[in-house]
């Protein structure tokens, strides 16, 4: 994945945790702990986009990275994070900005229909860090990622 244009959702302090759609904010997240819940549908063996992690100063340049903890694999699928390029518009005072950014997948097997579920921790160059619990419904329907 070279380039990839996302949509901002979901901000944190320090950086911005993009992309949440249906699920809870990591503002209201932090408020409870530093713990965040998270619900999707997938379909078995295909890709589902779960997060996205980058960093956006306010004079709308990119910070470093956070770095990302599998800390709960999935029982029946498959976590990965790949590098991409966020392009961000009227982002606060950032009318145009890009980023670079990590972007997490998940994708239950084949041959897979139920519930599982995973962990990621995320630690944001400032020390702070935040478990993100994904619970993922995995069915034939088509998953809706971030």
């Amino acid at each position: 994945m070279n380039t990839q244009s996302l949509t901002r959702s979901t901000t944190s302090r320090s950086g911005l945790a993009l992309g949440v759609l249906g699920c809870l904010s990591v503002v209201a997240a932090q408020a409870q702990g530093n713990i965040a819940e998270r619900e999707f549908k997938a379909a078995p063996g295909k890709d589902l986009r779960v997060g996205v992690y980058t960093d956006i100063r306010p004079d709308c340049t990119s910070g470093p990275l956070p770095a990302i903890r599998l800390a709960a694999p999935p029982a029946h699928g498959a976590v990965a994070v790949k590098r991409g390029m966020l392009k961000a518009t009227n982002l606060k005072q950032c009318l145009a900005t890009e980023a670079p950014a990590f972007v997490a997948f998940y994708r239950a097997a084949l041959d897979f229909r139920g519930s599982d579920q995973f962990a990621l921790e995320i630690t944001w160059p400032d020390g702070r860090k935040q478990i993100q619990r994904f619970h993922i419904d995995v069915g034939s329907s088509a998953g809706m990622g971030i």
